[in-house]
């Protein structure tokens, strides 16, 4: 895995170019995947597609309400078969759900069919992002920071397999991750090609 971090990245300096593999943002809720994802789509001129939001499309049912009638495991059943689909579809940035990485069989279609990048951000950023909603189901325990800190220690081992890992610093603008990522994608010419 290539790493970016440290320094506020230079917007006017981080091109574009042509994208040659879908590109999947992985990492913890409240990472930024949707709002930079599409940032990142729109910079590169491609389409932006959301994994959860397709689940929701599919069942006609929000995730919340897919965890309360059929369960978790039936959720990452149809969560892996709508990342392949996607994934067979022409090149796009794809976010994913905070759980969808976790699945070998997710991270082996990913591996396979485009890069994954993890938008990498501490525990307090994830926090401050999360706290307020209730659109999370796996907060909705007595202790929500407990539950979200033990699901941050035990999955950061596993989106630090990604392809590339990019972080998310309480202070870069959603440009600025942008530009993050397109700097980390500039480094695997298989994935972009710089213009």
């Amino acid at each position: 895995m290539r790493y970016l971090g440290g320094g506020v990245p230079s917007v006017a300096n981080a091109g574009t170019g042509k994208l040659k593999k879908t590109v999947v943002l992985v990492g913890m809720m409240g990472a930024g995947k949707t709002a930079v994802g599409r940032a990142l789509a729109s910079r590169l001129s491609v389409p932006f597609l959301d994994s959860d939001a397709e689940i929701e499309s599919a069942a006609a049912m929000t995730i919340a309400e897919i965890f309360a009638r059929d369960g978790e495991a039936f959720f990452r059943s149809r969560e892996s078969e709508i990342i392949d689909r996607l994934l067979r579809g022409p090149c796009c940035i794809l976010s994913t759900g905070g759980g969808a990485f976790l699945s070998a069989r997710n991270r082996d279609l990913i591996s396979a069919k485009g890069v994954s990048v993890w938008l990498n951000a501490d525990l307090r950023l994830l926090w401050s992002r999360v706290k307020n909603k209730d659109t999370r189901p796996l907060l909705r325990t007595p202790d929500p920071y407990r539950t979200l800190r033990d699901l941050f220690e035990a999955r950061t081992p596993i989106y630090a397999k990604a392809d590339l890992a990019v972080v998310s610093d309480a202070s870069y603008t959603i440009d600025m991750m942008a530009s993050q990522v397109i700097a980390a994608l500039a480094t695997r010419p298989d994935v972009l090609e710089v213009s």
